[in-house]
């Protein structure tokens, strides 16, 4: 029996409600696929009869929370399509620590981080490119506590390692763990892993130097992306860094940041503030405007923010 109708509206309102992911009709193979395996475990035949069950039960939490999960695309590699990566060792990297010195701590956030590749790329990356007296803290974030737990292990079979691991880093970063690899002790200690949703207020931590949001844009709406990348600006340091997917951008989106290309990507900076004009002195107006200036609260002028980044 195929999915109904009526289950798929149910799962498809469920998880927009909870995690902004669109499931728009003609997804519902998606849904047979992803949930399949938890109507086996419970003894049932085929996805519907799960659904209507979970429906029947109230939908308990927990069984929410694993369709949710089960839904959330988990999709990851290391090094994923590189030239974000080459974009942080060669330009984003060195221009902050042009900045601020030396012995700067970068602070970097991994968002929807899926079962750590990313965090775990960006580390080495920064452990690579990174004079001896600096030093980073990465916090990597994901709405499924499921694929966070093997994230925080950092151990990864034979298979997902050649899925992008260059020889050299694997080399200098993992440790073989019997038939796995493991990520090495003094590089996970870097990394902090902590469930989020991304519909939420941006996690503790901040301010950021540097961004990830990669490949989890092009599943929300118009509004859903806006919110998040507002959310995103307010706790980045000024003249921090954004890194997108390939195929997203905040073009059409906002307008509050601008776009640098570097390599075959591009690297998003918030756009400066522009300075609003001083009103003149006081003693320069006449008098009966000087009065009157005098009673009006004047507005909180924010600073300029630094804009930089070089092309990639």
């Amino acid at each position: 029996m195929g999915l109904s109708p009526e289950s798929f509206s149910f799962v498809a309102d469920m998880v927009r409600r909870r995690s902004a992911i669109q499931l728009l009709a003609g997804k519902e193979y998606l849904v047979e696929s992803r949930l399949l395996p938890l109507a086996r475990e419970q003894g049932l035949a085929d996805v519907d009869a799960y659904v209507v069950r979970v429906r029947a039960g109230g939908g308990r939490e927990a069984d929410l929370v694993r369709i949710v999960e089960a839904l959330a695309t988990n999709e990851t590699s290391w090094f994923r399509d590189a030239s974000p990566f080459l974009a942080l060792a060669s330009t984003v990297a060195p221009a902050i620590v042009a900045d601020r010195g030396a012995a700067t701590r970068l602070r970097v956030w991994s968002a929807a981080c899926s079962t750590g590749q990313e965090p775990y790329s960006i580390a080495m990356t920064l452990a690579d490119c990174l004079p001896p007296t600096a030093s980073f803290e990465i916090l990597a974030t994901d709405l499924s506590e499921q694929v966070l737990t093997r994230a925080r292990a950092g151990r990864y079979t034979q298979l997902e390692v050649n899925r992008g691991m260059p020889a050299p880093m694997l080399v200098r970063h993992l440790v073989r763990s019997g038939p796995e690899w493991e990520v090495a002790p003094e590089l996970r200690a870097q990394v902090t892993f902590q469930q989020h949703n991304l519909l939420d207020a941006p996690p503790a931590g901040g301010p950021f130097d540097v961004v990830f949001l990669r490949n989890v844009l092009i599943y929300f709406d118009l509004a859903t992306k806006r919110a998040i990348l507002r959310r995103v600006r307010r706790v980045l340091r000024p003249g921090g860094a954004l890194l997108l997917g390939g195929a997203e951008t905040t073009i059409g989106v906002v307008d509050d940041w601008v776009r640098t290309p570097v390599g075959a990507g591009s690297v998003y900076h918030p756009v400066r503030a522009a300075p609003r004009a001083s009103p003149p002195p006081l003693d320069t107006v006449p008098p009966r405007q000087a009065s009157a200036a005098r009673s009006v609260p004047q507005p909180f002028v924010p600073p300029s923010v630094l804009t930089r980044g070089a092309p990639r």
